[in-house]
């Protein structure tokens, strides 16, 4: 076999890791569509009972009424072995590999919520659902291939959290301007995704530290005050994208939310793997034109389910409708 196609098969090779890291992430994609379909199902009773408000973003007393949905605790739950399931799977393969199978959530949240919403998938949706899927795997199965990782240094580290930041503060000063000016549904769907990516970077940053620190008997340096930062910035992405995914469930179907999480996460993910750790900086001209393109495939997909989705077209028409009957009063 020429030295080229070896160098590429033994990169495609899964060992036992890369194989237990799949059947992880696998298993969490299923569950992660399930407990999408628990959440919307919760929010979506606690909306009707409290007139249809939360598109602009549920109050407090709304997402306290959650708690008392069986629904909404049973797919928190489901999502949260998801989430251990998912991180767990990073400790034995790399992001690259594991992260893309959350695109199978979308592909069982769409069949799952059609069957129980009665509301079957027109073309465009079934076209925009396999978009989405064909971009994702075609992403990270170039990454797969030119990708590497490399430890990932201070400076590089510092970067990621300077961009958090950065992103942090867009989003919520957004949120706040927009909250009482409609903002379009697809932009908690978003959101969430862009917030998600980044936890799932940071929390393979701080997986790897930590078997760092027990590979080294506990030894601490000053990076470790980066590997806190990454910490703390980690649990203020989750908080505030889980709080956008639960006001993406009022106003988005289930498919639609779990589109932004399986298919925004994942590019996120590993462009920043790409970009700021370097992960990519022998990848050849043919792979970056590649990058841009499918993971700008796998976005239009999203946008275009948002758009022609049969049930998100319902609830935008009788959102309108109950507008209108709201303002001839």
């Amino acid at each position: 076999m020429p030295p080229d196609l070896q160098e590429l098969a033994d990169q495609l090779t899964l060992d036992s890791n890369s194989a237990i890291g799949i059947s992880l992430a696998v298993v969490a994609a299923v569950l992660l569509a399930l407990g999408t379909q628990f959440q919307h199902r919760g929010v979506s009773l606690v909306g009707e009972r409290t007139g249809g408000a939360g598109k602009t973003g549920l109050s407090f007393g709304q997402l306290t009424s959650l708690l008392a949905r069986p629904s909404w605790v049973i797919g928190t739950v489901l999502l949260g072995v998801a989430i251990v399931l998912q991180l767990s799977s990073l400790t034995f393969a790399p992001i690259t590999v594991v992260q893309p199978l959350g695109a199978i959530a979308l592909v069982v949240t769409a069949i799952v919520n059609s069957r129980v919403s009665k509301v079957p998938l027109d073309k465009i949706s079934i076209r925009a659902i396999i978009i989405c899927v064909a971009g994702v795997a075609a992403f990270v199965t170039i990454a797969a291939i030119v990708a590497k990782e490399h430890p990932v240094t201070g400076t590089q580290l510092g970067v990621v959290l300077i961009i958090l930041s950065v992103v942090l503060a867009v989003f919520v000063t957004l949120f706040i301007l927009m909250r009482h000016r409609k903002p379009r549904p697809i932009f908690y769907v978003i959101a969430a995704g862009v917030l998600f990516g980044f936890v799932v970077t940071l929390a393979k940053v701080v997986i790897g530290r930590i078997k760092t620190i027990l590979a080294l008997d506990f030894s601490i340096d000053a990076a470790d005050v980066l590997t806190i930062l990454c910490l703390v910035g980690l649990v203020a992405a989750a908080l505030l994208g889980t709080y956008f995914v639960q006001t993406a469930h009022s106003s988005n179907p289930p498919d639609i939310v779990v589109a932004g999480l399986t298919v925004i996460d994942p590019i996120v993910a590993v462009t920043i793997g790409i970009v700021v750790l370097g992960e990519a900086a022998d990848a050849p001209l043919w792979a970056i034109f590649a990058f841009a393109l499918a993971g700008a495939a796998a976005v239009w997909g999203v946008v275009s389910l948002s758009r022609h989705h049969p049930q998100a077209l319902a609830n935008t028409a009788l959102a309108d409708a109950a507008d209108g009957s709201f303002k001839r009063r």
